[in-house]
């Protein structure tokens, strides 16, 4: 069994409350720093290069169960709308796009917009990036599907991020979310050894106190009228040096959530 450890850690920061932001200017800056190594498959962007395909296959496939979709089409996707939160230099908003969608990519980060906006123009791509945040996005706008993919343990305040989210999806449209657990196993592995043994990831990459349990993912989306259909583990076997989604959520996991009753 694993031990949770300080359930209160992701409660609402006092001045995010105030602001109405979810916005943590610290944790722009860290990836504002990286934005020329995001297309870079071996530098340091490299451990989210190899769980991509993972993110895509579990996202592309939930999409196509719930909009009754042929996941085998390379159009799969057509006249869906998406909106990726986060979108750093777009490596999900580009083979989404390549998959049909009308891809949306917002990040705060000016550089990696900049960096998304390149490499899409590299590659013929027609993408919607805008370097804005959810909630300085039009409240009229409506989306299929919204991604936040590694993101909610970087915001100010998950429950207000969430809100903002489930308020632009469309009725019948869904989320999905990706994130780490806050457990002693969590500290050990996604930052311990990810960051300063194996150093897959920069140093300071995470803040443990800011990973969000699925209890708690689970109570923010049931305060939106969502419930948690699809979830999964992401885990990596060090032997066949590969990464597979698996029952295991101890540590990185992923879910998608959609409107219930």
């Amino acid at each position: 069994m694993t031990t949770q450890v300080n359930p209160s850690a992701n409660s609402s920061a006092a001045f995010s409350a105030a602001s109405g932001t979810t916005v943590d200017r610290a944790e722009i800056e860290k990836f504002s720093k990286l934005s020329q190594e995001w297309w870079d498959p071996t530098g340091k962007m490299a451990p989210l290069h190899r769980i991509n395909p993972l993110r895509l296959q579990f996202i592309r496939d939930a999409a196509c169960r719930k909009f009754d979709r042929n996941a085998r089409s390379l159009n799969c996707l057509a006249d869906l709308r998406l909106l990726d939160i986060g979108c750093g230099a777009g490596l999900l908003c580009e083979p989404f796009t390549r998959l049909g969608a009308q891809v949306i990519g917002v990040d705060p980060s000016a550089s990696n917009i900049a960096a998304a906006k390149l490499h899409a123009e590299k590659a013929h791509l027609s993408i919607d990036y805008r370097c804005t945040t959810v909630e300085e996005m039009d409240v009229r706008e409506r989306f299929d599907i919204i991604l936040a993919m590694e993101v909610v343990e970087h915001v100010a305040d998950v429950g207000l991020f969430l809100d903002r989210c489930a308020a632009i999806l469309k009725p019948g449209g869904m989320m999905a979310a990706s994130t780490l657990n806050r457990n002693w196993k969590s500290f050990a592995l996604g930052i311990v050894a990810a960051e300063y043994v194996l150093r897959w990831l920069p140093r300071g990459t995470h803040q443990w106190d800011k990973f969000v349990t699925p209890d708690e993912l689970a109570r923010h989306f049931e305060r939106n009228g969502l419930g948690i259909t699809e979830q999964s583990g992401v885990v990596y076997n060090p032997l066949a040096d590969k990464w597979s989604l698996s029952s295991d959520m101890d540590v990185n996991y992923m879910v998608v959530a959609e409107a219930v009753g």
